[in-house]
């Protein structure tokens, strides 16, 4: 009993032993969604890591409602320790993903594809990840955003959160990166992307794959890729500036008229605010009903019924021409560092479409900004101040562009000249897109760079005029009323 009672007494301890050690060891905890805590955009992009660079392939099979075979590349570098990496991703099924050159684990949370490398990644290494994966087409027509199908193929929309679901991303416009997309596409059908063509490879099987590079950082929600039975039109810029539109064939000739525009459209732009800060411009014309244009990067998207239709005066096609090749300088050269500061880049995008307006077909710059002054408090009301707007609403993020960050905000910016003077103005244009180029810039940051030009602090013109909930008195223009001061003087009288 004694020999027993030992053996029984050290398998005891011995048991007791191995329990202290299982519960001193941690059980990982369950994937979850992250994000950067952008205050619109609260789930978007991630922490931990800078992305250098990224490499996708995309194989288009003929039809624009199958699924595309796809292998995305990220080369990045780890800014603190990261036992797993979170990478935006939807719309898409995941077969292997690698980090580092070894295979990974991963697994999804909500919107997130979450990677578990074999081995921790350590602040100020590289990370290079491998996905294979397939990038799916909405079934319902403009879902979301992200692919948007065409008559005859395929075009991207990615703005403002949609990168994501296309290609596995740090989709938040604050990390920006260089591209280089390879698409292979059938006999017959054209692709394009953003940047400049860096190659083409004519396949055993017919169809070729296509290979282009930007030249400058961008932001994912910038990124376009183009698969149809499309024409190439070459024609040059100022200073010899590659000039390229991708339009659908049989709309080539009907098109032409407006496609000469724009390297004019290009020199007046230069003359207002520098020399084009990229590689290439041009239009991609889409034979798709998306209810709206998008200023992707050296490849701006039109729909094709905006040329096609006879009901629009040509003054106005022109002027939004220009507001999507002004975007170049505002929000894709210098991308907002936040979703919040989205005014910066459609309220200059709709200053500068006012103005050509104005110097091109009589329409007065004043008049537009004095309607826009009449309906601000309105916009205030329905969608936020400028600086501060309120969220998308849910199932509708395309509802984040309402009217105050466009009027309403290009109302700031004639404000902000009628403070300072027409000179001051335009210098701080030419210095906001030098001082910030290939890079992501601030409210802050626009705001302190005007009082330096100015000479004097405009926080409090600022505060007022981008956080108020009221529309400050214009100033040069004391007579100037919202309407719903307006009618609010109406029921006290």
């Amino acid at each position: 009993m004694l020999l027993t009672s030992r053996r029984l007494r050290a398998a005891l301890l011995a048991a007791a032993s191995a329990t202290l050690v299982a519960a001193t060891v941690p059980t990982p905890a369950p994937p979850v969604a992250l994000g950067i805590g952008d205050p619109l955009f609260p789930h978007l992009g991630n922490p931990g890591y800078d992305v250098r660079a990224y490499d996708i392939s995309f194989t288009y099979g003929g039809s624009n409602s199958k699924p595309l075979d796809a292998v995305t590349k990220i080369d990045a570098v780890a800014t603190e320790q990261l036992d797993r990496v979170n990478l935006d991703f939807s719309h898409g099924t995941v077969a292997s993903v690698e980090v580092n050159g070894e295979r990974a684990a991963f697994a999804t949370a909500g919107e997130d594809l979450i990677v578990t490398p074999a081995e921790p990644v350590y602040d100020g290494w590289p990370l290079r990840i491998t996905v294979r994966h397939t990038s799916h087409p909405s079934p319902k027509e403009g879902a979301d955003g992200g692919w948007v199908r065409t008559r005859d193929g395929l075009a991207m929309a990615n703005q403002a959160d949609a990168a994501h679901r296309v290609f596995p991303c740090n989709d938040h416009p604050a990390d920006k990166a260089f591209f280089t997309f390879r698409v292979t596409a059938p006999k017959g059908m054209t692709a394009v992307t953003n940047g400049l063509p860096v190659g083409r490879a004519e396949r055993a099987a017919g169809g070729a794959t296509w290979t282009y590079r930007t030249s400058h950082p961008m932001a994912t929600e910038l990124a376009q890729v183009s698969v149809g039975r499309s024409t190439v039109v070459h024609r040059s810029g100022p200073k010899g500036l590659p000039v390229r539109d991708v339009v659908p064939t049989a709309d080539r000739a009907r098109l032409e008229p407006w496609l000469k525009k724009t390297p004019a459209q290009l020199e007046w732009m230069e003359r207002q605010v520098g020399r084009y800060p990229l590689e290439t411009y041009g239009l991609l014309v889409a034979d798709a009903d998306t209810g709206f244009e998008l200023e992707t990067q050296t490849l701006s998207l039109f729909e094709r019924s905006l040329f096609t239709r006879t009901d629009l005066p040509a003054w106005y096609v022109e002027s939004i021409m220009v507001h999507e090749l002004a975007h170049q300088w505002f929000g894709d050269s210098v991308s907002p560092r936040s979703w919040s500061d989205l005014w910066l880049n459609e309220g200059h995008a709709t200053w500068y479409e006012a103005r050509y307006a104005e110097d091109h077909a009589k329409r007065p710059l004043e008049d537009r900004m004095r309607r826009a002054y009449a309906q601000s408090d309105t916009w205030r009301t329905q969608g936020g101040p400028p600086a501060a707007p309120r969220s998308p609403a849910p199932g509708k993020k395309i509802s984040l562009f309402r009217p105050v960050v466009y009027d309403g905000s290009a109302l700031v910016l004639y404000a902000l000249r009628q403070e300072i003077g027409k000179d001051a103005f335009e210098r701080l244009e030419r210095r906001w897109v030098s001082d910030h180029r290939d890079s992501t810039a601030t409210t802050g940051d626009f705001t302190r760079l005007a009082s330096e030009i100015a000479g004097r602090d405009l926080s409090g013109f600022f505060k007022e005029w981008l956080y108020g909930k009221k529309t400050p008195a214009m100033p040069g223009h004391p007579d100037w009323r919202s309407e719903a001061a307006g009618k609010a003087a109406g029921k006290r009288a």
